[in-house]
C-alpha cells in the first residue's frame, strides 16, 4: 500500500483567502502574470522575483521568494494548521463534481512503483522545477493521483461533507471550491485505515511536478548520510481522487513543418498507415479509438488506423498517441524525440469540437502546418499502461479537475 499522510497545511488567512490563490500560471499570458504580480497579498506577487524579475541571478530570486513566504507567515497573511487531511471539492457550472483528499504521498513509493506513471517527462523542465524546490522549499500545487473507486472512502467523505467547510468560494470561471479540514484523531485514523486498502496510486496529472520532487529528493538523499525517507523533502503534496472524480480529455498536437513535404506528398505518405477520408472545412472530432482528426492546408481529414497496425493486446500499439508518434511524427516527419522537439506544440482538448476549433485557429494563425486531434485515453487504458510499466509519449492526457495553486501549500523546510 502507498503512504498517504496528513500534513500541516499552509493557507491564506480568511481576509486573503479569495485573492491569494491563483489558477496555474500556464493559464495566463506573460502580460497577465506581470499585471497580477503587482497585487499585494497574492501568490503571484509572492513569486514575483521568479516570474517577472529582470535579474538573471536565479538563485537570489528564489531566495527572495522564500524570505517573502516566511514574512507572510510571520505577518499572519498565511497561517499554518495542525496536521490534517483536507477534503477538497470542486463543483462546476454544469453541476459536475470532483472531490478527493489532500495530503502527502511518499517519493519512496514513486521510486518503488507504488505510485505509477504513464507519461514521459521533458528533462529540462523537470530539472528547472527541482532547482526551484531546492531553493524555495515550498509546494503550492498538488499532484493529481487517482485510484479505482473505494466505497468506504466515498462514505467517509459523504459524512465529512455534512460539516461546515473552512473554505467555500466561487472563482472567476464559475467553479465553486470547498475545503474541509480533517484533524480529529479518530477521523484521521478512519481515513488512514481505508486509504491503506488502496494497492497503488496512478499519476493522473503532474508527472513533471512529482518527477521534479523526486529529483530534488534524490539530490538531498545523496547529501544526507542519515536519510530515512521521513524527511520533508521526501514527500509530494498530492490530491487523491477515485476514477469517479476525474475526466480525461484529448491532448492534441500541432506540428510546425512537414519535413519538406508538400500537403499532397504528406497525404500520400499517410496512406500506408491510415484510411483517409476528406471532411473539407467541416470541423471533425474523432469518434472512437484508432480514429484521428487531421487539419491540413485548410481541410479536415479523418484518419483511421489500419487494422493490421492495431494491437490486439494491451501495449503501446494499442494507444492512438503512440501510433501518431510512431508512424507520423517519427517515421514521416522524422522527429526522433518528441520529448524535446520544438517542432511540436501541444494543444489541450475539450472532448468535443471546441478543442478541435482551437487547434484549427492556431494553425490558421500560422503556428503550425498540420494539426492532429486524438481520441481521449480511457481510464482503463491509462491504468493498464501504468501497470505494465509502459510510458506514453508526453502530454497524452489532459485531465480534470484542474487544481488551484496556493489554495493550500506544503512547506518542505525542516
Amino acid at each position: 500500500m502507498p503512504v498517504f499522510k496528513p500534513f500541516r497545511g499552509i493557507r491564506p488567512h480568511k481576509d486573503f483567502e479569495h485573492i491569494f490563490p491563483t489558477h496555474p500560471l500556464d493559464n495566463y499570458t506573460q502580460e497577465e502574470i506581470t499585471e497580477k504580480a503587482q497585487v499585494e497579498n497574492t501568490y503571484i506577487n509572492m513569486i514575483k522575483p521568479y516570474v517577472v524579475s529582470k535579474s538573471k541571478d536565479v538563485d537570489r530570486n528564489l531566495r527572495k521568494i522564500r524570505s517573502t513566504f516566511e514574512e507572510l507567515l510571520e505577518e499572519k497573511t498565511l497561517v499554518q494548521d495542525s496536521s490534517a487531511y483536507y477534503l477538497y471539492e470542486q463543483i462546476y457550472p454544469n453541476k459536475q463534481v470532483f472531490r478527493g483528499l489532500l495530503g502527502l504521498a511518499s517519493i519512496e513509493d514513486f521510486w518503488s512503483g507504488k505510485i505509477k506513471r504513464h507519461e514521459s517527462t521533458i528533462p529540462h523542465k523537470k530539472e528547472k522545477l527541482a532547482h526551484y524546490l531546492d531553493k524555495v522549499n515550498l509546494q503550492a500545487e498538488p499532484v493529481l493521483l487517482t485510484y479505482p473507486a473505494n466505497s468506504k472512502i466515498e462514505l467517509l467523505m459523504n459524512h465529512e461533507e455534512k460539516n461546515v467547510p473552512i473554505f467555500n468560494h466561487q472563482d472567476s470561471k464559475g467553479i465553486r471550491h470547498k475545503i474541509w479540514r480533517i484533524d480529529n484523531r479518530l477521523k484521521l485514523q478512519q481515513f488512514k485505515e481505508v486509504i491503506d486498502q488502496i494497492d497503488a496510486f496512478y499519476i493522473a496529472d503532474g508527472h513533471h511536478r512529482i518527477g521534479s520532487t523526486a529529483l530534488n529528493a534524490k539530490n538531498h538523499k545523496e547529501k544526507n548520510k542519515r536519510h530515512t525517507g521521513t524527511e520533508a523533502y521526501n514527500f509530494v503534496f498530492s490530491f487523491i481522487v477515485s476514477n469517479q472524480s476525474i475526466k480525461i480529455h484529448d491532448y492534441n498536437r500541432i506540428i510546425t513543418d512537414l519535413n519538406g513535404l508538400s500537403p499532397e506528398e504528406f497525404l500520400k505518405r499517410l496512406d500506408q498507415y491510415f484510411l483517409i477520408h476528406e471532411k473539407g472545412e467541416t470541423l471533425y472530432y474523432p469518434s472512437q479509438k484508432f480514429h484521428m482528426s487531421m487539419y491540413l492546408d485548410g481541410k479536415f481529414y479523418s484518419l483511421h488506423v489500419k487494422h493490421d497496425l492495431r494491437s490486439q493486446e494491451m501495449s503501446l500499439d494499442n494507444l492512438d498517441h503512440h501510433l501518431l508518434d510512431k508512424y507520423i511524427i517519427k517515421d514521416i516527419l522524422e522527429i526522433e524525440n518528441s520529448d524535446s522537439s520544438d517542432k511540436i506544440i501541444y494543444s489541450k482538448g475539450t472532448s468535443n469540437l471546441e478543442g478541435i476549433s482551437l487547434l484549427k485557429e492556431k494553425i490558421d494563425n500560422g503556428e503550425g502546418k498540420v494539426g492532429f486531434g486524438v481520441y481521449p485515453v480511457s481510464f482503463n487504458d491509462m491504468i493498464k499502461i501504468s501497470d505494465l510499466k509502459l510510458i506514453m509519449p508526453p502530454k497524452c492526457t489532459f485531465i480534470e479537475p484542474k487544481l488551484v495553486t496556493a489554495l493550500l501549500m506544503y512547506d518542505m523546510k525542516p
